[in-house]
């Protein structure tokens, strides 16, 4: 899964200490999500999408891997 969370994250001006304590979340967990090393669960998703105003699709892209592949 691809996401475009650094790019939210930086036009609402947030770092990423002030978005995990946002988010009751650990400013590794938010460095994981942006490197694509960790997928964030549904409702922390949804919690992300509603802080930026946006849809979860604008922000995390889930391209199904190919036959054959995963």
């Amino acid at each position: 899964m691809e996401n475009r969370l650094m790019h939210y994250r930086k036009e609402f001006g947030y770092s990423q200490d002030r978005l995990a304590t946002t988010l009751g979340v650990s400013r590794q967990t938010i460095i994981s999500i942006e490197k694509g090393k960790y997928n964030p669960s549904l409702p922390l998703a949804f919690e992300i999408a509603h802080l930026f105003q946006a849809k979860i699709e604008d922000i995390f892209i889930y391209e199904k891997p190919l036959k054959g592949e995963g």
